[in-house]
């Protein structure tokens, strides 16, 4: 069968073909541009054309903006349990339409079919918590110290906040902002990527059955610079969230300095993952292809660089070969496929430039190196013994499915290491010996650290980095802190 007609085929098994969305939405319809330009997306593993976006800019960026201030004294006026509820049923409607969300999270993504469910679960999760966390931005009292002085302290929306998203988490990176944002009584412009906008749109069309009145949750799709950028300068978009490249956050925060908004940055990361002798070492193995292979490696979580005490070195590095040259490659639709397509030719070519300058400076090949049969965005897994570390793996994070190990001798010398970055994400660290936790907890330069276990995200956790990996923090109450501000107010009440 020919690539588009297996891409149309897949589209034929949404239970819901109204979810499959080729327009914007702004104020509560679906809507292009004037002019009727579109983008094509397409299907990363048989690079099929799965559908025309409207491709927007600055015009309909305003359009939004307009459409989310002229809804936000309505919502924002809303009893939090009002909101809640709307939320909850946003929730309801985003399990109910689980497999034809990951349909299409796989189709225009590439990632296995089984990490698209998970990923709408995680999606889930987020509304999930943010209606119930609307409940609950309460006022705070305040012991006086003036006489005759009632004091308190309240959060109150911010208003319209902007949220642009990235295409290896294209759900989840959505509901962890807007339901935040949402929950606080703030109304939201999203722009999600390019590569990836139909998760986005479907849900937004959920968000409109579960009865968010129009102008509430828009999305606007095409050009980033121009719609960005528009949000940037515009004062009455007052937070901006953002997960992607370091190099874009810069450039953002600097667009925004002008307006003086809110900002999260969820950028870049480049994790160590750490093995003491100590460890479970078959645990460790596990976790480290977790870590590594995750979404084909295109995951800011990733573990770029695999640091293991000498003592087990090469029986590790030997293991972990077995396992990564065993994960299988293929189509996300295909069954028990552990490795999906990359998004873009140059992340294959980022692969290939990592690995020929590791080789070069003297790290071993021990499994992969090169692309794979499937197809031209495919890399086969690859794992890198004796990494030096003036490779350009151990600085750059790489986004593709290359493991770089190296061996330690000491704590002082990997923490060392492990800190040796810009970059200040999550780190991963495998020991049973609970003062090195202690002391390794306390010493890495991260603002995540996994201990002896892979996954630790979740609604009710602070995601966040430090250093060149960001500010501020998603998820947990502290994620509605950037859509809130506090107004303190003291009443004589002599």
């Amino acid at each position: 069968m020919l690539p588009q007609l297996e891409a149309r085929a897949e589209l034929g098994r949404l239970d819901d073909p109204r979810l499959f969305r080729e327009l914007a939405y702004i104020d509560g319809k679906w809507c292009a541009a004037r002019a009727a330009a579109t983008r094509d997306v397409t299907d990363p593993a048989t690079s099929a054309v799965l559908g025309a976006v409207a491709a927007l800019g600055v015009q309909e960026a305003k359009r939004a903006v307009d459409a989310a201030a002229h809804a936000l004294p309505k919502w924002s006026a809303l009893l939090p349990q009002d909101r809640a509820a709307r939320l909850r049923a946003w929730f309801d409607a985003i399990m109910a339409a689980k497999e034809d969300l990951a349909v299409l999270m796989t189709l225009e993504q590439g990632k296995p079919l089984n990490e698209s469910r998970g990923e709408i679960d995680y999606a889930a999760g987020f509304v999930e918590w943010y209606a119930e966390e609307a409940k609950r931005v309460n006022v705070e009292s305040v012991t006086s110290h003036l006489p005759g002085a009632q004091m308190s302290v309240r959060r109150e929306p911010v208003g319209v906040a902007a949220l642009v998203t990235p295409w290896n988490f294209p759900s989840a990176m959505i509901t962890r902002k807007a339901a935040a944002a949402l929950a606080a009584g703030c109304t939201v412009v999203v722009h999600p990527a390019i590569e990836t906008p139909f998760s986005a749109l479907a849900l937004a069309e959920l968000a409109e059955r579960a009865g968010l009145p129009a102008g509430v949750f828009n999305v606007v799709t095409g050009d980033a610079p121009a719609i960005v950028g528009a949000w940037c300068e515009d004062p009455r978009v007052r937070a901006l969230s953002f997960t992607g490249s370091t190099a874009v956050g810069r450039l953002i925060a600097k667009q925004c300095a002008d307006t003086v908004k809110n900002l999260i940055l969820e950028l870049g990361g480049h994790a160590p993952f750490i093995v003491f002798p100590d460890a479970d070492l078959e645990h460790a193995l596990d976790c480290a292809i977790d870590a590594k292979f995750a979404t084909s490696g295109q995951d800011c979580l990733a573990a770029n660089r695999i640091y293991v005490h000498r003592e087990i070195y090469d029986s590790f590095a030997a293991a972990y070969a077995r396992r990564v040259k065993g994960l299988k490659v293929g189509s996300g639709f295909e069954p028990n496929v552990a490795v999906g397509p990359l998004m873009h030719e140059r992340a294959v070519a980022k692969c290939e430039a990592h690995v020929a300058d590791a080789v070069d400076k003297g790290a071993k090949l021990l499994v992969g190196g090169a692309g794979h049969h499937q197809g031209p965005l495919f890399y086969a897994p690859t794992v890198l013994a004796d990494v030096p570390g003036d490779a350009t793996i151990m600085h750059e994070e790489t986004f593709g499915p290359l493991a770089a190990l190296a061996p330690f001798d000491d704590e002082a010398q990997v923490l060392s290491a492990a800190n040796a970055t810009e970059y200040g994400l999550v780190a991963y660290l495998h020991t049973r010996d609970p003062g090195r936790i202690a002391r390794m907890t306390a010493g890495l330069e991260h603002g995540m650290v996994a201990v002896n276990r892979t996954k630790i995200t979740g609604a009710p956790v602070p995601f966040g980095g430090v250093k060149q990996s960001g500010f501020g923090r998603e998820g947990a109450r502290h994620g509605l802190d950037a859509f809130t501000e506090l107004k303190y107010v003291c009443t004589d009440a002599a």
